[in-house]
């Protein structure tokens, strides 16, 4: 049975990306990579892979018949996000805040309203040593990262027996509760700060309250992992791995080489919490059936 995993952050600079990158890199088993990081996708910079294959992704968007529209006001009634109005007895649409539900045109009493497609993001479908990768990117000036996101996840994840990594967004906004929604295991990169800290207890309580089971990196944790680990006791999540800060990692990273292909250790402990996730992800498969 396939499994997904979702590697994320509560913030960003924690290392998220890095590790995503490199668990696909040392895992030897079926695996796609999804980053549904859409606004700034960066794992196609270290895996350094052209694009196979690219498609448009479109979004529906309501557009006027004003020969048929009377004003009557229905479709702003129905707009949970103000993204409709009615000025003059004419509608106006705001794209900014529309979020392609739909309901005005279906509401709208003299079906002046239909839905047009509207191109918002370029999708990358790529294969990196025999394993699949793919990374969508936002058009400039769309903010609708949602619907790409959904897309990714529900047309390349892999189906087979096998897993998928998906690079999230950091943070717990929208883009990030889409990315992780219904995964077999959230795995939260952190660091040792006092940014880090707080911004993993709201991934972590982001993550109970859509059920998931998770587990919590610790990056650079020679910076004094304490409150870390106390904060993960208190909300019984598990720490899988802990890596301190190392030069060596430090420059491989800033030649934006693949850390596990340079650097044994580090390629040892990446392999180490590979196996951990498997494990985890397993136990959530039992919990399931």
């Amino acid at each position: 049975m396939s499994k997904t995993i979702a590697i994320a952050s509560g913030k960003g600079g924690t290392g998220k990306t890095t590790f995503a990158v490199n668990l696909f890199a040392v895992v030897d088993e079926p695996v796609t990579l999804i980053d549904c990081d859409v606004e700034e996708p960066n794992c196609h910079l270290f895996l350094q892979t052209e694009p196979e294959k690219t498609e448009r992704f479109s979004v529906l968007l309501p557009e006027v018949n004003f020969d048929k529209c009377t004003g009557c006001r229905r479709c702003a009634e129905v707009c949970r996000y103000n993204a409709m109005v009615v000025i003059d007895k004419k509608p106006m649409l705001f794209e900014e805040l529309c979020h392609n539900c739909g309901g005005c045109a279906r509401q709208c009493p003299q079906e002046a309203i239909k839905e047009v497609p509207k191109e918002v993001a370029t999708i990358n479908i790529a294969t990196w040593r025999d394993k699949k990768f793919v990374y969508g990117l936002l058009d400039i000036g769309q903010a609708r990262s949602s619907p790409v996101i959904d897309y990714l996840r529900k047309n390349f994840s892999n189906t087979d027996d096998g897993y998928t990594l998906i690079d999230c967004p950091p943070g717990t906004a929208c883009p990030a509760v889409e990315s992780v929604r219904g995964v077999d295991l959230l795995v939260l990169i952190t660091e040792p700060t006092p940014f880090g800290i707080n911004d993993l207890e709201l991934a972590i309580k982001m993550g109970k309250a859509l059920g998931l089971k998770q587990a919590v990196i610790v990056n650079r944790a020679d910076l004094g992992a304490g409150d870390v680990k106390a904060l993960c006791e208190r909300y019984d999540v598990p720490i899988i791995g802990e890596i301190g800060f190392d030069k060596e990692i430090a420059k491989a990273y800033s030649q934006g080489k693949i850390i596990s292909d340079v650097i044994e250790s580090f390629r040892n402990i990446c392999e180490g919490i590979w196996q951990r996730i498997c494990e985890l992800a397993s136990e959530t498969e039992e919990i399931k059936q």
